[in-house]
C-alpha cells in the first residue's frame, strides 16, 4: 500500500484530506507539521508522495521558521529526496501565483484548497504516485 505524507497545520485539513485518500484512494496516509520528522520519514523512504501545505504558521527547521516552499526546496535539493513526488497545497487561488509557487519549490504538482472534487484529489495524486515495478 503506498504511503502520502501530508504536511499540514491545520487539523480539520489533515483530517479531511486523509479520510478521502484513505476511503476513496486505498491510500496509507501519515500527517505531520513538524520539519525534523517530514525529514526524517523522506529520508527513510516511508512516503510515496508528500502533499505539502504552502504556508505552514508553525514549523521550524533549525532554529529558524520555514514554511512548505523551503522544506520542498530542501527535499528537492537531498540526492535521497529528490525524486520523491511533492504536491504543494495552497488556498492562494490566483494562477500566477500557483505558477511561481510551483516553479519557486520545484515541486511536481499543486492543488488548490478547499479540496472540492475529492475524487479529482485523489485521481491527481494516484497519478503521480510512483509504479510498482
Amino acid at each position: 500500500m503506498k504511503t502520502v505524507l501530508i504536511v499540514e497545520d491545520d487539523p480539520i485539513n489533515l483530517r479531511v484530506f486523509s479520510k478521502v485518500l484513505t476511503q476513496r484512494g486505498g491510500l496509507n496516509v501519515k500527517g505531520t507539521e513538524d520539519v525534523e520528522e517530514v525529514m526524517k520519514i523522506a529520508q527513510a523512504g516511508d512516503a510515496d508522495i508528500i502533499l505539502m501545505d504552502v504556508s505552514l504558521a508553525h514549523s521550524v527547521y533549525q532554529g529558524k521558521p520555514v514554511d512548505g516552499i523551503e522544506i520542498t526546496q530542501m527535499l528537492k535539493a537531498d540526492a535521497q529526496t529528490s525524486n520523491l513526488p511533492i504536491i504543494l497545497l495552497s488556498a492562494n487561488a490566483m494562477e500566477r501565483d500557483r505558477e511561481a509557487l510551483h516553479k519557486a519549490a520545484g515541486a511536481d504538482g499543486y492543488i488548490r484548497k478547499p479540496i472540492v472534487d475529492h475524487q479529482q484529489f485523489v485521481d491527481q495524486i494516484l497519478a503521480l504516485l510512483p509504479k510498482d515495478d
